[in-house]
This record gives structure tokens, C-alpha cells and sequence, in this order.
């Protein structure tokens, strides 16, 4: 336990110094200045402190003063040392914040029996300060597995719906990443950019309930098949909706939304502008984009030069202007991703 011993009188530290070493399992830090007893507490903890109210630099009502605002140190007992009668001082010491209270001269048995005290309680404040610090940890790691097992299962689902999707799963990479680089453009916080990040992969999750023969169609879809496709938001909702966590109902929105168009032509529910959810928005952009430069049985890939101009003409159309500015504006950083996350199977249409 560390025991801080601040007097200007060598005489009284070197007394004090031997009745703290006298308690056992006690380091004193003495010292003969307030200020530089202040100095040694910004980079020690004091368990305890046993002031003199009569010093010349900072008396022992302002020292307590200053030693109580700095961190850590609202819980520390404060003995201070100073005449039997002077009770104008002990209430100025009170109010600084002192703990207790030691009559000049010092007694030893006095000063044995009450830092005895003291030390107990210091040492039942520490071992609530650390168990406190143990239970946060413990509760941390807890919400760490948590949220680790949710995004396993999003994961998880997100691949069932691939298994029947002619999408790879690199393209749920590369569209969650750039759906990130677009939140973080339009200054989201960090904790929804990273929900979007996360939840963008559960974007086309309804097409699990679209039959094969629609969803693998090599070619156009007739009416009657295109109206199916356009159910597969609703049944990703209808996956999704009504849970507990933000990061599933994001999913949620998200499924719903993302084919919405800012122009209010898009589907489900015809939403428009700003009525369409930002996540929504966002992955929109997002996944037009990688679809476009992505091969699927019924098209070619584009150029991304020409994805690129798709989603300049068709800002304030399709999409939001601000995501499209947004990824715009880290273009670089689009390149680099797609790179790293390109599809196993390469192929020779990139040039289209």
C-alpha cells in the first residue's frame, strides 16, 4: 500500500516514515514540498495520504484540494495532521475533502489504530474497484460472443442464399465493403457504418424463396417471372423482421428496401427520396454497382468505366445522389477492393 507523507518539517516525515513502516506491507512516499507531492501523484496511486495543514507553497486544505480533482483519487483517504483545537481548519479540511483527522503531537498507538482502519478500507475499496473492473470485462467479453455468434448466423445465412443464387459470395464481400466506404462518406457513426457493413450481406436473402428456374434463367424474364423476382424483398423482411437485434433488423430494412429507387419507380412499395431507408439506399448503390461489373447468366459484365457513368446518369433517378457522390469520392478505394475480393473464376468479359 502506498502512503503518501507530505510535511514541510523533516522531523515529522521522518516520525511519520517509521510509524507507516511499523504496519507493515506499507511504502511511504515522502516528501518535504505539497507541489512535489502533487508531481509524484500524477504518476503513483496513493492508497493513503497523511498531510500537514501548515506548508508554505500550497496549506493542507489546498493540497487536499488539488489531489482530489485529479483522477482516481476521489476514494483515497486523507489523514490530516494538524492541532487538537483548531477546528476552523479541520472544517475548511472537511470541505476540501479530508477523511480523517490526526492531533499534533502524534500519538503513536492513535495513529497505529486509525491508519489500521483506513487501510482496511482501502483495501475493500480496491477489491470492489478491481472485481468492478473484472465484471465489466466479464460482461464486454459476453456481449463480444454474442454479437461474434449473431454475425456467424449472418454469415451463415447470407451463404444458404449463394448455394441457390448465381451471385458468388465475393460479390456479398466486395457490395458489404463498398456499402461501408459509402456510409463512412456520409459521415455516419462509426457504430452504423459498421451495422450496414454487416448487415448489407443479407440484402438479397429472400431469394431463397424464388424458384430455380427464375432465379438461374439465362435471359430475360417474361412478366409473370419478373413479378416473382420482385417478391424476393418482401420475403427477405418477412426472414428478417420483428428480431431483437439492430444489426437483423437493419437486415431487415435493407432487404426490403434496397431495390427502391430515389425516383419512386423501384419495388416493393414504390418509396422515394429520403422515405426509403438509408441503409437501403446505400446498399443500393452498392450492389447495382458489382452487379454490373459482375458476369450473371443472363449478362455480361460491364466495364467499370461504364458502371461508373451508369450511376452518374442515374444519381437523382435510381439512386440517392449522396451515395453516389460518396462513393465517388473514395473511387480509388472502390478499385482496390474490388481487386482484392475478384471472383474465383475469372473470365474474359470485363471489357463489354
Amino acid at each position: 500500500m502506498n502512503i503518501l507523507i507530505v510535511d514541510d518539517n523533516q522531523t515529522n516525515v521522518m516520525l511519520l516514515k517509521h510509524l507507516v513502516m511499523r504496519l507493515g506491507d506499507c511504502r511511504p512516499a515522502t516528501f518535504l514540498a505539497s507541489p512535489e507531492a502533487l508531481a509524484w501523484a500524477d504518476e503513483n496511486q496513493a492508497d493513503i495520504v497523511l498531510v500537514d495543514n501548515m506548508m508554505p507553497d500550497l496549506d493542507g486544505a489546498e493540497f487536499i484540494r488539488r489531489f482530489r480533482k485529479r483522477a482516481g483519487n476521489q476514494d483515497v483517504p486523507i489523514v490530516m495532521i494538524t492541532t487538537a483545537d483548531a477546528k476552523d481548519i479541520r472544517l475548511q479540511a472537511l470541505d476540501a475533502g479530508a477523511t480523517d483527522f490526526l492531533g499534533k503531537p502524534v500519538d503513536p498507538s492513535e495513529f497505529t489504530a486509525r491508519l489500521r482502519n483506513l487501510l482496511s478500507l482501502r483495501r475493500h475499496q480496491n477489491e470492489a474497484r478491481d472485481r468492478a473492473v473484472w465484471l465489466t470485462g466479464t460482461v464486454e467479453q459476453a456481449t463480444r460472443d454474442v454479437v461474434a455468434r449473431e454475425e456467424e448466423l449472418i454469415l451463415r445465412l447470407s451463404r444458404a442464399a449463394e448455394f441457390r443464387d448465381p451471385e458468388t459470395g465475393n460479390h456479398i464481400r466486395r457490395m458489404a465493403h463498398y456499402s461501408r466506404l459509402i456510409a463512412e462518406g456520409l459521415g455516419l457513426a462509426p457504430e452504423e457504418v459498421t451495422h450496414i457493413h454487416r448487415a448489407a450481406p443479407m440484402h438479397d436473402i429472400g431469394k431463397i424463396g424464388v424458384p430455380d428456374h427464375i432465379l438461374c434463367k439465362p435471359g430475360r424474364l417474361d412478366p409473370d417471372e419478373m413479378a416473382i423476382m420482385h417478391g424476393h424483398p418482401r420475403i427477405g423482411w418477412e426472414i428478417l423482421k420483428s428480431s431483437d437485434s439492430a444489426l437483423i433488423a437493419m437486415g431487415a430494412d435493407i432487404a426490403l428496401t434496397h431495390h427502391e429507387k430515389w425516383d419512386g419507380t423501384g419495388y416493393p412499395d414504390r418509396l422515394a427520396g429520403t422515405a426509403i431507408p438509408l441503409p437501403g439506399r446505400i446498399v443500393a448503390v452498392a450492389d447495382v454497382f458489382d452487379a454490373l461489373i459482375s458476369v450473371r447468366p443472363y449478362k455480361l459484365a460491364w466495364s467499370v468505366e461504364r458502371a461508373r457513368s451508369l450511376l452518374a446518369e442515374q444519381a437523382g433517378r435510381h439512386f440517392d445522389p449522396a451515395c453516389v457522390d460518396a462513393m465517388f469520392a473514395v473511387w480509388d478505394r472502390v478499385l482496390e477492393i474490388r481487386e482484392r475480393f475478384k471472383d474465383e473464376v475469372p473470365h474474359d468479359h470485363s471489357a463489354v
